[in-house]
C-alpha cells in the first residue's frame, strides 16, 4: 500500500493535526519525581512531534493546532517556525492557555508525566479552522486520539479526516491512547471508532489496541504514574481484526524494542525487526517511529521497509532527552542504519 502517485504535486507531504505544548523534561535522569532539581523545556504533543520529525527528514510538513495568546504559545510557535513546519494556519485562541506537560526520567521502565491541558487552546480548535487550513492538499493526513476527546476538536479532526480523505490524501490515525485525557476510558474506543470509516492506516500500542475496543474498564492497569500510563489487556489480534472491520487497511503494531507489527486485510502479520540501543527515554518514541515510517509511506516504499526506518527513528529517539528536538536527522538515521547493516 503506497500513496497515490497523482498526488505527487500537493502542497505537502504531510498535513498533522492535535495538540501541541511546551514539555519540562527532567535534568535529573534517574531521578524519582520528588527529588527533580530542575527541567529544560522542549516542544512536545504527539502530531506536533511527528510533523518535526518527519521535516528533519526531509518531508514538506503542516501542522494544525493551536496556541494561547500566551508566552508558552510563542514559545512553541518559534521552535515550529525555525524547524521549517508550516504553521500558518494555526491559530492563536483567546482567552485559553497553550498547555504543558512535565516529564520524569527514570530509565529503563518509569516515565511519569502529568498533563496541564485545563482550558487548553488546541481543544478549542473548531470546524471554521479546518476550513481555513488547506488540509486536502496533502498527501498524508495524520491526526491523534487524544483530538477525539473534547469538543469541538473533536469534530473539527472528523471533518478534517472526512476532507482530506474524499481529496484522496490517506488518513493515519495515532491512536495515541491518554487515559487521563477522557472521562471514561471507553468513551476512547466509541471516538476512535466513529472515526475509523475515514483512515486508512492506524499506528498503536498493543496497549492503545486493546483500549480502542475496551468495554471493561476493570482491564486497564494503572501504572506507578497511572495519569499518564496504561496497560490495557485483550485479544490484540483480534481486536486489530475487528478495528479493520470499520474501514481500516493496515494496522502498525509498535512493539518497541522487538519493532513493529504490520497486520493488513487477508494478509498474514509481518514483524519488522528492531534495533538494540540502551534506552534513557521512551517518550516521543512512537511518534518518532510515525515520522519515519510516513516518510518511507509517502517516497512510496514498501510497508516493510517504511517501519524498518521508523524503527531506526524510534531507536535513536529513545536514546536522547527530548521529544521533538530530539528527532533524528536524514543524514542521523542514514549513518545509524547503514552502521547496523542497512535497512
Amino acid at each position: 500500500m503506497s500513496p497515490d502517485p497523482c498526488q505527487a504535486r500537493r502542497t505537502y507531504d504531510t498535513f498533522h493535526m492535535g495538540r501541541s505544548c511546551m514539555d519540562l523534561y527532567s535534568n535529573d535522569v534517574g531521578a524519582a519525581f520528588v527529588n527533580i532539581k530542575s527541567f529544560v523545556a522542549y516542544v512536545g504533543g504527539s502530531p506536533t512531534n511527528m510533523s518535526v520529525g518527519c521535516r528533519r527528514l526531509g518531508l514538506n510538513s503542516a501542522l494544525l493546532t493551536a496556541f494561547g495568546e500566551d508566552p508558552v504559545g510563542d514559545f512553541v510557535a518559534h521552535f515550529l517556525n525555525k524547524e521549517g513546519v508550516d504553521i500558518r494556519f494555526s491559530p492563536r485562541k483567546p482567552d485559553r492557555h497553550t498547555s504543558i506537560v512535565v516529564l520524569g526520567i527514570e530509565p529503563p521502565d518509569k516515565f511519569p508525566l502529568v498533563f496541564y491541558r485545563e482550558n487548553c487552546a488546541d481543544v478549542a480548535l473548531a470546524i471554521e479552522d479546518v476550513l481555513a487550513a488547506p488540509v486536502a492538499e496533502s498527501r498524508v493526513f495524520q491526526f491523534a486520539g487524544t483530538n477525539l476527546s473534547k469538543e469541538p476538536v473533536r469534530s473539527a479532526t472528523l471533518y478534517a479526516a472526512e476532507l482530506a480523505g474524499k481529496a484522496g490524501a490517506s488518513v493515519v490515525l495515532d491512536l495515541d491512547f491518554r487515559p487521563d485525557q477522557w472521562h471514561d476510558p471507553r468513551a476512547y474506543g466509541i471516538a476512535v471508532r466513529s472515526s475509523l470509516s475515514s483512515v486508512d492506516i492506524i499506528m498503536g500500542t498493543e496497549d492503545e489496541i486493546n483500549a480502542a475496543l475496551l468495554t471493561d474498564p476493570q482491564s486497564i492497569l494503572l501504572s506507578h504514574s497511572q495519569i499518564s500510563d496504561a496497560r490495557v489487556t485483550g485479544n490484540t489480534a483480534e481486536h486489530v481484526r475487528t478495528l479493520m472491520e470499520y474501514g481500516p487497511q493496515v494496522v502498525l503494531e509498535k512493539r518497541g524494542q522487538y519493532g513493529c507489527r504490520i497486520h493488513q486485510r487477508d494478509c498474514a502479520t509481518d514483524d519488522v525487526p528492531g534495533f538494540s540501543v540502551t534506552v534513557q527515554n521512551i517518550l516521543g518514541a512512537g511518534d518518532a517511529f510515525g515520522a519515519g515510517f510516513l516518510y518511507g509511506y509517502v517516497k512510496g516504499w514498501d510497508l516493510w521497509k517504511a517501519a524498518r526506518l521508523g524503527n531506526a527513528c524510534g531507536a535513536m529517539l529513545v536514546t536522547r532527552h527530548g521529544c521533538s528536538a530530539a528527532m533524528p536527522s536524514w543524514e542521523e538515521v542514514t549513518a545509524f542504519v547503514n552502521d547496523r547493516g542497512g535497512l
